[in-house]
């Protein structure tokens, strides 16, 4: 069973996450770690819970989702893992950061490609893996249907939808995304969004002012 574990980092406030398995295998999601003092928090919480890091997954590659992406595969040898339309937002990421003023070294080794349908296995625990874009173009979800939560990157908030208006954004593509591959899950489904608290697909069907 996954226990999850949420971070908020760099000045975006973006979600990582690093769940692990009762064998203390970790996968990172997202590492946003700007500031040495954010990596920092992150290598001493994977230290004081006995964990070995064993993946590094994506949900797209956007500036704030990337940051850490470099000093993990250093640290912990390992490669992240992509869509294979990330990987151009991936190469571009040092550019618009250095536009927003937050310049870093961005990862440039080779990527694992992931796809919809293929399945990340950690022990006995699994993540299935559904495309939804529209706020990237290969924006991913990671699904765990045998505990009912779901990693959305930034597809889909509480009570908001991922921002369509940065390049290869597209709103109609967008809004299919969350209707097609998130709102036909169940409605108990915890979401673990890219920013700001966790919801429910419930609460989102119900509530989420964007998608009505």
């Amino acid at each position: 069973m996954f226990s999850i574990e949420t971070f908020t980092f760099n000045p975006f406030q973006e979600n990582s996450y690093v769940l692990h398995n009762t064998k203390g295998e970790a996968v990172i999601v997202d590492p946003g770690t700007y500031y040495p003092a954010e990596q920092q928090k992150l290598k001493e919480y994977i230290l004081r819970a006995g964990l070995t890091p064993t993946l590094l997954i994506n949900t797209h590659c956007h500036l704030d989702h990337v940051f850490g992406n470099k000093w993990i595969a250093e640290t912990y040898g390992l490669t992240p893992q992509i869509q294979p339309l990330e990987e151009e937002m991936h190469r571009m990421a040092d550019i618009f950061a250095t536009q927003y003023g937050l310049p870093f070294d961005s990862y440039n080794g080779i990527f694992t490609y992931l796809n919809e349908g293929d399945k990340l296995q950690l022990g006995e625990d699994r993540l299935e893996i559904l495309l939804t874009p529209g706020h990237s173009p290969g924006s991913l979800s990671f699904y765990c249907p045998d505990q009912g939560f779901i990693l959305s990157g930034d597809a889909l908030f509480r009570d908001s939808i991922g921002r369509t208006d940065l390049p290869k954004g597209n709103p109609a593509q967008l809004l299919q995304s969350i209707k097609e591959k998130l709102f036909t899950l169940p409605p108990e489904t915890v979401v673990y969004p890219g920013h700001g608290p966790k919801t429910t697909i419930g609460y989102e069907i119900q509530h989420n002012p964007f998608i009505q």
